[in-house]
């Protein structure tokens, strides 16, 4: 027997969902530069395919995305230059990208294009720094140039003992964009968001060089976000009683490391909808909000706040009930990392599925009636019945219906 899905008995949405839905949906299509501005706080991967399902509604969503990835081949270029990972940014850029004739998928496919076999790994990379590889000999002039100059910036720089294996060709191009603009990724990031076309706007939160730290509840203290994903190393045994963001200073929120730029603060006010979407807990959503300033900034701009929660097992919140994801979304939101009375949310909306995650009537009782969140209960199932995510589509719609 199908469950019944929870139904808000106060439901105040800025549009009522389903009044006029179809016909805002449609103009949406059909106009998408001229769609609303919607924010979400993520990592790289868990928005891939959903970026790209967006940009057929609008082209102003914003994206802010965490740069503390310490795995993979993102560690070998923090490593190498101090500087933040890049990967995420990256990944997004190409999920919004233009892939028509209309935009420059050529430029894109440089941008994604990762170096093969170790024994040709150098060969490759001087094929790029000298414009003789084929990837880049089909990027028109000058494109071709300036992407040429920012891989060989990319190339004086690289330390002899740096490991090319499975580098990505657009990490190697936001370093070296990095590295010529003063080691700050903004303008790189726009420069590449302007070749590939990228329908929205991508920043990092910040681009300074630091790494994610969790307390366990167990005592233990483990810094690198790769050591506690469960990705790359064994799984977290106890569950995460805190995160923060460590570095070489003493004391990075008095050294102000971390802060977040004027242009960031200005992404956030200009959102219409503020969106926690699914991802990694702590090391995706969680760790947007670390920054000095993000906190300040969201609390300034009067916009709807939405959780989505994810679906499948995320390692990051074994031990976690719903609401207490809330509760700590509610404390990082607040600025104070006390815990908060559970009547105080800055959480307007939470949209799920109640058909797909399993939330006890006592949690919604909770979260609805003490927390006075409003509670959207909606079909977001993917036809081919995998409960492990939401339909993009559906999930697109749904927060687009919120605008």
């Amino acid at each position: 027997m199908k469950k019944r899905r929870f139904i808000g008995t106060r439901m105040c949405l800025p549009r009522e969902i389903g009044k006029g839905w179809d016909l805002r949906l449609a103009r949406y299509r059909k106009a998408p530069e001229l769609g609303p501005k919607i924010l979400f706080f993520s990592g790289g991967t868990a928005l891939r395919h959903f970026s790209e399902v967006l940009t057929d509604y609008t082209h102003n969503s914003i994206h802010l995305v965490t740069p503390f990835d310490s795995g993979g081949s993102s560690a070998e270029l923090r490593r190498a230059f101090a500087m933040p990972a890049v990967g995420d940014l990256r990944a997004r850029l190409l999920a919004l990208a233009d892939d028509s004739v209309t935009g420059h998928p050529e430029v894109a496919a440089l941008f994604s294009h990762r170096l093969g076999e170790k024994a040709a790994l150098k060969q490759s990379l001087q094929a790029l720094v000298s414009a003789k590889h084929p990837l880049l000999k089909a990027i028109a002039e000058p494109m071709r140039s300036l992407i040429q100059s920012y891989i060989a910036v990319f190339h004086n720089h690289m330390p002899k003992d740096f490991n090319l294996a499975g580098a990505s060709v657009g990490n190697l191009i936001l370093t070296g964009g990095y590295l010529i603009h003063d080691r700050s990724l903004d303008p790189i990031a726009f420069l590449f968001g302007q070749l590939i076309k990228t329908r929205g706007t991508v920043r990092t939160t910040t681009d300074a060089n630091l790494q994610l730290e969790v307390l366990l509840e167990s005592g233990r203290t483990i810094i690198g976000q790769h050591c506690f994903t469960g990705k790359e190393t064994a799984q977290i045994d106890s569950p995460i009683k805190a995160i923060k963001l460590s570095g070489e200073a003493d004391d990075i929120d008095t050294l102000d490391a971390s802060k977040v730029c004027k242009e960031t603060r200005k992404l956030i006010d200009s959102a219409e909808l503020l969106v926690f979407p699914p991802g990694s807990f702590y090391s995706s959503v969680i760790a947007n909000l670390l920054p000095k300033g993000v906190d300040k900034a969201l609390a300034k701009n009067p916009s709807p706040k939405v959780y989505v929660p994810s679906l499948g097992t995320d390692l990051e919140t074994l031990g976690m009930t719903l609401v207490d994801q809330v509760q700590v979304l509610n404390e990082h939101l607040s600025g104070t990392l006390e815990p908060l009375s559970s009547k105080r949310s800055s959480i307007d909306f939470l949209l799920f599925d109640s058909q797909l995650l399993s939330v006890s009537a006592d949690q919604i009782e909770t979260l609805r009636d003490e927390m006075g969140i409003q509670i959207i209960d909606l079909d977001l199932a993917p036809e081919n019945a995998d409960t492990q995510r939401y339909d993009d589509v559906k999930l697109a719609e749904a927060l687009l219906g919120l605008t």
